[in-house]
């Protein structure tokens, strides 16, 4: 696994009491049930924000890392300044190997790994992304669960053609699994997840 977790932030017990406080209510105990985590999470309202997860990937390769910095959320990557290295920036190769570590809340995630895990997104980008989400389900498998690609989400492929060619993974997934069409959200996701673990499970 290429993903080291290194900690998780926040709880549910206090996304669910910001839930309540926002419709006049007064806080709970108590942690929610698994079936609240889900519906919070589907309908992606802002205390989900209260959670953020911070992990850590050893020797990405630069231009991967060019990718992730692209998003919204707190990273930090070795730099390449000649003047802290001693090498000169401009021999460096685009390969060269960066420590990477990142820190996002669950809507950040969300977000981005509708991108990420995408099959127009580079295969190496795609990979840290699987390894993300698998990471994330040995912590938290409610947000995994909720790491989907942009079809998944959308119920269809919104990407423009990649010189004149389609992705067929959603129309391939939904063959196998038809729930992966179902204008049901949950059951959606919940095929999608099906094929993602299966198939990771199979590649360990």
């Amino acid at each position: 696994m290429k993903t080291k977790i290194i900690k998780v932030k926040g709880d549910w017990q206090e996304v669910v009491n910001d839930c309540r406080a926002t419709v006049g209510k007064e806080p709970v105990g108590k942690e929610p049930s698994h079936e609240w985590k889900q519906k919070i999470l589907i309908s992606e309202h802002s205390p989900i924000r209260d959670i953020s997860i911070k992990w850590f990937w050893k020797q990405m390769k630069h231009w991967v890392s060019v990718h992730w910095v692209r998003h919204k959320w707190e990273c930090f990557v070795r730099t390449q300044r000649s003047d802290r290295t001693g090498i000169p920036r401009d021999k460096l190769p685009q390969d060269e190997p960066q420590d990477f570590t990142g820190e996002a809340n669950v809507q950040n995630l969300i977000d981005t790994m509708r991108k990420r895990l995408c099959f127009q997104a580079s295969d190496e980008t795609r990979e840290y992304a699987e390894d993300l989400k698998t990471a994330i389900h040995d912590v938290q498998p409610e947000i995994a669960d909720v790491l989907v690609p942009n079809c998944v989400y959308r119920a269809g492929c919104p990407e423009l053609l990649q010189q004149g060619k389609k992705c067929k993974f959603f129309e391939i997934m939904c063959y196998k699994y038809p729930n992966a069409a179902s204008t049901d959200i949950q059951k959606r996701y919940d095929a999608y997840n099906r094929y993602f673990f299966g198939t990771h499970k199979e590649s360990d």
